[in-house]
């Protein structure tokens, strides 16, 4: 059972919508440099990227909400939506992080976009960080591996919390925070040399964003009293391949490692007990600062909030079994799973389980902030008769709605992404989202016309019924 507050919803990111790359005073982010083709490969060599001249950038023009966004509130108006989860551009702020004023422009924009989501009834969920900083930071300071970035966004935090107070209550920090320990450059515009250590790099730029992510907690709350924050990860439960122990421990440390640890900082604001042995492990050494501790014990988030698009099974070392792509991290193909057309695991049981391991943990409200699934699909007769989505958000819906009476408090839900639009871990338009079809090929080309999908009409009824009709 929903309750009559639960915040049904829908999610995207600026860098992933918005074009417009550099019009309205915006500057260079980490997103303006990502290719369309074997993105995943340049993210984990980020200075051959940036030395590398690409034919086409899909940020540079997305789907082009920079312009659109007027009719696309209107779409989202039209599905009845209760809020809309969407990022700020830091570089359509500070363009180059460093700035003494902040760009009037850029917050013009953001203004304008609140004002049309209010219009509609729309409470706006607005990530602060979504996987893109200004290029400008990773050039003179090497991204989040240098602490002087902290006060930097925390000046950014400062301002759209004062600029946007009246606007928007509910903020997320950093989006998929967990992920930078693996991706360096794509999360927290670090370039690794030969001569770091990796893990060491990962696990110095999360304490950094926890930190940050507590001065925004602290900021927020001074200037908006009646605001709710929260950290945002990425999660997936790791399921033993096998109930072998050391399959049951191998899988335990993996969802520590590239999951729970981080929440510990966020969301208890300390170093989890595993801490000392797993840094000695991996070898970490940390410059970290009893002030810094102090900050992160002192200004804790409100809630969690989740992306949750498949689970993962995982075994002992050195066992062989087929392998399957994820959502930032791959894993061992579950037999009783079937697979998107880009190999994620289906497993809508799996939120269930999710929602409840987190629940048990921290006892705090947990928001789902994306869940959906990308497919290739042709636009016929102006609409796409997308069954195969309508299957999928229902009975992942269910499990939400089961994790409610197992007594998880939910906040609430938004898929990803109610338009189409540019893909994060590839690049592509063809790996399709939304309610809404976007007239936008993989180079780019296409008159940029909405359509609506049947599911459209299939979500609007179940906000419309609070979840009661999912047929």
């Amino acid at each position: 059972m929903f309750s009559k507050n639960f915040l049904w919803g829908a999610a995207t990111a600026a860098n992933q919508i918005e074009g417009a790359y550099l019009e309205g005073g915006k500057g260079l982010s980490t997103a303006d440099y990502l290719p369309g083709k074997e993105r995943i490969k340049y993210l984990f060599d980020p200075e051959q990227m940036i030395h590398t001249s690409f034919s086409f950038y899909p940020s540079h023009k997305a789907i082009d909400f920079y312009h659109h966004y007027k009719e696309d509130i209107r779409l989202l108006g039209q599905l009845g939506l209760k809020c809309y989860r969407m990022s700020i551009a830091w570089t359509r702020i500070f363009p180059t992080g460093e700035e003494e004023l902040p760009n009037e422009e850029g917050l013009k924009f953001y203004d304008n976009v609140f004002d049309e989501l209010i219009k509609y009834g729309i409470e706006p969920v607005v990530t602060l960080s979504h996987f893109e900083m200004p290029m400008y930071l990773v050039q003179k300071y090497n991204g989040w591996i240098d602490k002087r970035v902290i006060q930097l966004f925390e000046k950014y935090c400062r301002v759209v919390f004062n600029r946007y107070k009246d606007k928007v209550k509910y903020w997320l920090t950093f989006n998929e925070v967990n992920s930078v320990t693996k991706l360096p450059y794509h999360s927290g515009g670090t370039i690794i040399t030969e001569k770091e250590k990796f893990d060491e790099v990962g696990y110095q730029i999360l304490h950094n964003q926890a930190v940050a992510s507590s001065l925004a907690v602290k900021a927020c709350h001074e200037i908006i009293p009646d605001a709710q924050i929260g950290c945002m990860m990425q999660y997936s439960p790791i399921y033993p391949y096998s109930c072998h122990p050391e399959d049951v421990l191998s899988s335990l440390h993996l969802e520590r490692d590239r999951e729970t640890f981080s929440m510990e900082l966020f969301v208890r604001g300390e170093y989890p007990y595993y801490t000392k042995r797993l840094f000695k492990e991996l070898n970490v050494n940390l410059q970290v600062t009893q002030e810094e501790l102090n900050l992160l014990k002192t200004y804790t988030v409100d809630f969690i909030s989740i992306s949750y698009y498949m689970s993962l099974a995982w075994a002992r070392t050195d066992f062989v079994a087929e392998t399957t792509d994820g959502n930032q991290m791959s894993g061992l193909k579950n037999p009783y799973l079937e697979s998107s057309q880009w190999g994620w695991q289906i497993d809508p049981i799996g939120l269930r389980i999710a929602l409840n391991k987190l629940y048990d943990t921290y006892r705090v409200p947990i928001f789902i902030v994306e869940n959906g699934i990308g497919v290739k699909e042709k636009l016929e007769n102006n609409t796409v008769i997308d069954d195969y989505r309508i299957k999928y958000l229902r009975a992942h819906i269910e499990q939400i709605s089961e994790a409610i009476n197992d007594g998880v408090e939910v906040m609430g839900y938004c898929m990803w992404g109610p338009i189409d639009l540019i893909s994060n871990s590839t690049g592509e338009m063809s790996k399709r989202y939304g309610f809404v079809y976007v007239d936008v090929d993989d180079k780019g080309q296409g008159s940029f016309k909405r359509y609506k999908k049947k599911s459209f009409d299939w979500y609007r009824k179940v906000i419309k019924t609070n979840g009661e009709d999912l047929g």
